[in-house]
């Protein structure tokens, strides 16, 4: 089965936001593709922050069962694709397993665009972040279909 995983920093707000959107959006597509998120300096186990889960609710997504983990190597082989919500992101991400087929999601896209942290900001800097990675989500889905 294909996977595709989200990687951001703490895995608590852009990464989880993504695989719930791709999720839905990979559901509503008809595409059998497994979603997963982590974070490049995530604390396994955290719940997906306050206002993530509410601009996901916003989406009608559900992120209460979230709990963050750790980007490792092994997930990293594992995966069909990883995408990054930044090219720092994805550094790490190549510096940890260069055998991993990595682009930031903005790249993979064809874009410049680097998803916005709003770790930290209010329910309206959430919403634009959410806005942003759905966007960018629509433009790969003829990519995403390709996996």
């Amino acid at each position: 089965m294909c996977e595709i995983i989200f990687v951001c920093t703490g895995n608590t707000c852009r990464s989880p936001m993504a695989a719930a959107l791709a999720s839905a959006i990979f559901q509503r597509e008809g595409l059998t593709i497994q979603v997963s998120s982590a974070g490049v300096f995530a604390t396994d186990g955290q719940p997906a922050s306050k206002n993530a889960a509410l601009a996901m609710e916003n989406e009608k997504l559900d992120l209460s069962a979230h709990k963050s983990r750790k980007t490792l190597p092994e997930i990293l082989e594992a995966a069909t694709l990883v995408l990054a919500m930044t090219r720092g992101h994805l550094s790490h991400i190549k510096n940890l397993c260069p055998a991993a087929n990595a682009f930031t999601l903005g790249e993979f896209a064809e874009s410049l665009m680097e998803i916005s942290d709003p770790f930290g900001g209010n329910l309206e800097e959430y919403l634009t972040c959410a806005a942003q990675i759905k966007k960018l989500l629509i433009v790969c889905t003829d990519k995403f279909k390709n996996l």
